[in-house]
């Protein structure tokens, strides 16, 4: 509405102030203002309320001097009330990381006066996103670059035609990922793009979380709180810093902090000697652990790197293996040795870490080179921090600068290849053994070349369970499971078809396996054959992809047996899904498309929606890596 004499109390000099003036403020902008107003005006009111009523006091004290003494009224300076700001926090989660930062962030909000409302993804009203002022987003990534399964609906509509204007809505994202990956963080990216282009208002800039998203997530809340404090009507201006706001740890189990010894009862290689990739089995002591493990779940190791690449990066720095340096918000003082071998990343490079070498290490052609994505991308691949330091010298650079770089050492995650009712005091491990020669020189996976070469039965790992709630298996005879696995991807399926034969249990479970040579490559040869036997196992498809002139891997496997496949899903069927995220997960997917499309009458958009729907309903469930 345009202001003028007829609806307005002002004159023509501030009518043309304000109509020049309102245009260029925005929602949140002539909200502040209005409080503002409505706030002066109730002060200026009690201000000479507070006059007129100390006087009318005082008169009535002087006649009343001679009669009964009145007790006094203790009375408080006078103070403007205002609702506080309204925040939502929306979160999107796999495996309960961002679940856990939400409330954290809500109990931090709370503390501070706010009106926090927090909500999984799933159960937030879409249709409140126009009417809410301030949401943050809390969102892991999943797969090749998807949000989490309770994230996929509000995601699916943001994204949608019918998605709205959302020009009244403030918002900031916090996304939490893997840097190993080349999707890191895209869920999140994609969340903190949509609401931009949707019209809302960034108040802050999207925070990227790397695996160890403790510290990186403390300090995203402490700079919101500082944020929404300053922007709160007549409140008084509070601060957090990162050290008030601290994820809660849990003192009972075993975790990355508190890791448990499981001592290795096991350690014998699964291939062929003429296999081009070696691939382990462990069995790992778990006796007094205290907690329980079901198929689908993970054991978590903690590794160091090798010796042999420490003491060679140590050289190529020329420092001395003893000079200390600080880590942690603790400021631990430990040995460059130690630091190097226990608590960070020498063995991988990241798009991160070059840039900030470029700063650090001063050498004018790293400096050039890091501007230019491209060449980042291509350089990392295959090489460590040792390269780094030995193609482009650092001019001068001190120990404690290089170490506050660097990434920390990621935990490696395997999926659990046994029974724990089986195994009630061990759990078995499948690993591949990364093992290759890049730039002149051997290299090996940091936790896969440890188990390979540097753990003997009877030496101890530091470990801990890890739940996965998104890849469990169903124990009722009346649903029929199709399993699709490749290499290690069979992991989860030895532990499900041991399970399920120590229960007796027979029914429609298939199995899709491929790996490179039937001769050197059938892992679990043995226990699938006579799971098939015995009835445990309805019906097993092998995909060996070096045995036949035309490569044939699981998902031409899929789409051969494509008419039975899809009656499969018909009669209710879930899909499971595991190995590597890239190419095997890629292929698999556009495969079931295919099928979808083919056997199913669906064009393609609809049968990704086929497809989708199945994702939320929890019968195609993914394990990739």
């Amino acid at each position: 509405m345009q202001l003028n004499q007829s609806n307005t109390p002002f004159d023509t000099n501030q009518l043309d102030l304000i109509n020049q003036l309102l245009p260029m403020l925005s929602s949140e902008q002539k909200h502040w203002l209005s409080g503002y107003l409505i706030n002066s005006s109730v002060e200026d009111y009690t201000s000479e309320t507070d006059t007129t009523s100390t006087a009318s006091s005082a008169s009535t004290t002087s006649s009343t001097s001679s009669a009964s003494p009145v007790e006094p009224v203790a009375t408080e300076d006078t103070q403007t009330v205002t609702e506080p700001l309204d925040v939502h926090i929306l979160f999107g989660t796999e495996t309960g990381n961002a679940e856990e930062v939400s409330e954290q962030f809500e109990t931090t909000l709370k503390s501070h006066n706010f009106n926090v409302h927090l909500w999984d993804m799933d159960d937030f009203p879409k249709d409140k996103l126009t009417t809410v002022g301030y949401v943050f987003i809390i969102c892991s990534t999943q797969g090749v670059g998807e949000p989490p399964i309770n994230a996929i609906d509000l995601y699916e509509y943001l994204h949608g035609d019918t998605a709205p204007r959302l020009e009244s809505l403030n918002y900031s994202v916090l996304a939490l990922g893997d840097q190993d990956f080349p999707d890191f963080c895209q869920a999140g990216k994609d969340f903190d793009h949509i609401l931009e282009q949707l019209g809302a208002n960034r108040i802050a800039e999207r925070v990227d979380c790397d695996f160890d998203f403790e510290e990186t997530s403390e300090q995203w809340m402490a700079d919101m709180v500082e944020l929404l404090s300053a922007r709160a009507p007549d409140k008084v201006k509070e601060t957090a810093t990162a050290e008030e706001v601290t994820l809660e740890t849990h003192e009972e189990g075993y975790s990355k902090d508190q890791p448990y010894e499981a001592k290795v009862i096991d350690n014998t290689v699964l291939t062929a000697p003429e296999a081009t990739r070696e691939v382990r089995h462990l069995s790992l002591s778990l006796a007094g652990y205290g907690e329980s493990y079901e198929p689908g779940d993970s054991l978590v190791i903690i590794p160091e790197n090798a010796p042999s690449l420490v003491n060679k990066l140590i050289h190529v720095l020329g420092w001395e293996a003893d000079t200390t340096v600080q880590i942690g918000k603790d400021a631990e003082t430990i040995t460059v040795k130690e630091a190097f071998t226990k608590h960070f990343e020498i063995s991988k490079l990241s798009p991160s870490l070059i840039k900030q070498a470029a700063d650090v290490f001063k050498n004018p052609m790293l400096r050039a080179n890091a501007q230019k994505d491209t060449w980042i991308t291509n350089y990392i691949y295959g090489r460590d921090l040792i390269d780094l330091v030995t193609d482009f010298s650092p001019y001068s650079i001190e120990p404690q600068t290089l170490i506050d770089i660097l990434r920390k050492l990621p935990p490696r995650e395997y999926s659990i290849a046994s029974s724990n009712k089986v195994n009630a005091d061990s759990v078995h491990l499948t690993v591949r053994v990364v093992r290759y020669d890049a730039y002149h020189r051997e290299r090996l996976g940091v936790c896969s070349g440890q188990l390979a070469e540097r753990t003997p039965i009877g030496d101890s790992l530091p470990v801990y369970l890890k739940k996965n709630p998104n890849f469990k298996f169903s124990y009722d005879n009346n649903t029929a499971t199709i399993m699709i696995g490749a290499g290690t991807g069979i992991a989860p399926y030895r532990a499900y078809l041991q399970e399920r034969e120590y229960l007796g249990l027979a029914g429609n479970q298939w199995l899709i396996f491929g790996n490179q040579n039937y001769s050197t490559d059938y892992l679990y040869q043995t226990d699938l054959e006579r799971w098939l036997n015995d009835g445990v196992l309805s019906k097993l498809d092998l995909a060996f992809s070096r045995d036949t002139e035309n490569k044939i891997y699981v998902q031409h496997r899929i789409e051969e047996n494509g008419a039975e496949f899809y009656r499969w899903l018909e009669d209710g069927a879930t899909i499971y899904l595991c190995g590597d995220k890239e190419d095997m997960a890629k292929g698999v997917h556009q495969s079931l498309v295919n099928v979808v499309m083919q056997h199913g009458g669906y064009d393609e958009t609809a049968a990704e929606h086929y497809l989708t729907e199945l994702i939320k309903a929890q019968r195609y469930q993914r394990d990739v890596y």
